[in-house]
């Protein structure tokens, strides 16, 4: 018996989710159930650290949330504030337990402890610096970058040194940080990633990667973190201010593709009517005569809906997914023809069987899960197979927090559409426009879309290594 990585895992991966509560007395309680509200962006590992008397406590541990955190781990975590994080790691970065978050440290000012979504893009070069001044890092992440710059500060308070850490950094940070009397939340001068402020009914308050986090506590959605702002929480209240200055915005488009979870708003925008319009949109140029438009569960539902509804086909669950499978699994010694995708995935022929059929999914990475699906669609007796993707073609790698291939991996970097098509098995094959994209999601821009273009809004820095980038510091 063989233990195999899930073969259809072919998606662009979050690297995590970070939440944070002041002022409650079960704050670590309610840390786990906003973790386990983001565990989409993360499935690898997941931390906890609270504050009590002036010590921080901590338990992490590799996988999912539930897994991670027992009873007895529970009631070790007191105190009125917490933070946590859940990761999704690249290849290999897993197995290393010092990138488990939140890094904890204790300084010459007292403890701290932080939890960050994003990636910088200068990370080896001040990872440099710091270790010709004596600096001796624990782990590979990015974030530590941050702890030592934080550490070294001559400034007096934990949010100025804070300040003078991340001024020295360029790239995408949303994080959530504390010491034993506040909690902070900073997202980044061009905003790549989401962060949400809320506020519990006894004067507590939240931070999180997405607000439907905050839905599972009842806590009250109160705005969003602008890009370059700080908030302060601490026993004078909160504090907000904007020390980097304000850049254009840049969120990551791929929040309203993929990543986030359709019951969330990000920047005023809800994810599933925002997929809904990308659908419609998909319907608007690319569209196909057909007899039922059928997504690839669960990511291309609510594109499918818009889509069926702007073409006037019916909708129907032509494939089922299975959601108890982890991402591993144990396959027979004796082969089972298309085992990995059936494992996960399973035609409905009756939906099926001699109709023209629209399959919509949200994007094209390598392709091999589309040539697999499309086979699986054929083979229930679709009549023909028209594939219609929720954005544009992949074509370069991300360096602001997302797990992507190197571009020679990416199928739309290295081949027409045409050749994709042949690829994946599709009698036709084509995507929205960038163009389409942003006036289904709002109409108005500011979106970071350098994995569709090329155009980043951050460069990486003179002397930094574009492949130590992607197998590094996608940790954090």
């Amino acid at each position: 018996m063989e233990l195999r990585t899930d073969p259809l895992d072919d998606h662009f991966h979050d690297a995590c989710g970070v939440f944070g509560v002041y002022n409650h007395p079960e704050a670590a309680n309610l840390v786990y159930l906003g973790l386990y509200a983001l565990q989409h962006r993360g499935q690898e590992s997941a931390g906890i650290v609270s504050a009590h008397e002036r010590i921080l406590h901590i338990n992490r541990g590799r996988g999912l949330v539930a897994d991670v955190f027992k009873q007895q781990d529970m009631e070790r975590l007191c105190g009125t504030q917490a933070i946590g994080h859940v990761r999704y790691s690249t290849a290999g970065g897993s197995a290393n337990q010092r990138n488990l978050q939140p890094l904890v440290v204790d300084t010459a000012v007292g403890g701290m402890a932080i939890a960050h979504n994003g990636n910088l893009v200068n990370a080896l070069t001040m990872r440099r610096r710091l270790e010709e001044r004596g600096s001796i890092f624990q782990s590979t992440m990015d974030t530590e970058v941050i702890v030592h710059l934080t550490a070294l500060s001559r400034r007096t308070s934990f949010s100025e040194r804070l300040i003078d850490a991340l001024e020295q950094v360029k790239g995408a940070y949303s994080l959530v940080a504390m010491n034993e009397g506040c909690i902070i939340g900073v997202r980044d001068p061009n905003g790549f990633r989401p962060l949400a402020l809320g506020r519990l009914r006894d004067q507590g308050y939240v931070i999180s990667s997405e607000t439907c986090a905050m839905d599972l506590i009842d806590a009250e959605f109160v705005r969003d973190i602008e890009p370059g702002e700080m908030i302060v929480i601490d026993g004078d209240g909160l504090h907000s201010s904007f020390p980097f200055g304000r850049e254009n915005r840049h969120l990551c488009i791929f929040e309203f593709i993929y990543f986030a979870r359709p019951d969330s708003s990000i920047d005023g925008v809800n994810v599933y009517e925002a997929r809904k319009r990308i659908g419609a949109r998909l319907a608007q140029e690319q569209p196909v005569k057909a007899e039922v438009v059928i997504p690839v569960p669960d990511s291309g539902v609510p594109a499918a809906l818009g889509f069926a509804y702007a073409s006037d086909i019916c909708f129907e669950l032509g494939i089922i997914r299975n959601h108890y499978v982890g991402r591993t699994f144990i396959e027979p010694q004796q082969s089972i023809r298309n085992f990995g995708v059936k494992i996960k995935l399973n035609s409905t022929p009756e939906v099926i069987a001699g109709k023209r059929v629209v399959l919509i999914d949200d994007s094209v990475v390598r392709g091999t899960t589309s040539r697999k699906i499309v086979k699986m669609v054929r083979d229930a007796g679709a009549r023909e197979v028209h594939v219609r993707i929720a954005s544009p073609p992949t074509c370069y790698p991300c360096y602001y927090g997302i797990d992507t291939p190197t571009r020679r991996e990416l199928l739309a970097a290295n081949h027409s559409v045409d050749e994709m098509r042949a690829y994946i098995g599709a009698d036709s094959l084509a995507f929205i426009s960038i163009k389409g994209l942003y006036q289904a999601v709002n109409g108005l821009g500011g979106y970071c879309d350098a994995c569709f273009s090329g155009r980043y809004p951050v460069p990486l820095s003179v002397g930094e290594d574009a492949s130590g980038c992607v197998t590094l510091l996608k940790e954090g």
